[in-house]
């Protein structure tokens, strides 16, 4: 991911992964960060971590897994959140779909896994 407006805003590409991620998802974890976008794991937390610390994002754990969001309460949060939005649809309609093709929403149990179109 080549680091846009909000990498430099915030000072990392880690930090800019995030904001998308989770504008793009609504709610995201580390690993998901790390793995859809190839950063480092170790830097997304930290990120994630950051914004937690100064009130833009809050989380709540799900098993071993700590959840990240908006935080509802906070007026900066919701500048964050519009700036990002900003930032987002400026994105190519193309890239935003290369970038964001991971399904994350669970499977209905029992149904059947289909093989991709040829």
């Amino acid at each position: 991911m080549k680091r846009g407006v909000l990498g430099d805003l915030f000072g990392s590409d880690a930090a800019e992964a995030a904001l998308l991620h989770l504008y793009h998802h609504g709610e995201t974890y580390g690993r998901a960060v790390s793995s859809d976008l190839e950063i480092s794991l170790l830097s997304v937390q930290r990120q994630l971590d950051k914004f937690e610390r100064v009130g833009v994002l809050v989380s709540r754990e799900v098993g071993r897994t700590r959840l990240y969001q908006w935080n509802p309460k906070s007026i900066v949060a919701r500048r964050v959140k519009d700036l990002v939005e900003t930032i987002y649809e400026g994105i190519p309609l193309a890239q935003r779909q290369q970038q964001f093709a991971r399904r994350r929403l669970p499977r209905t149990k029992g149904k059947p896994v289909l093989p991709p179109p040829a």
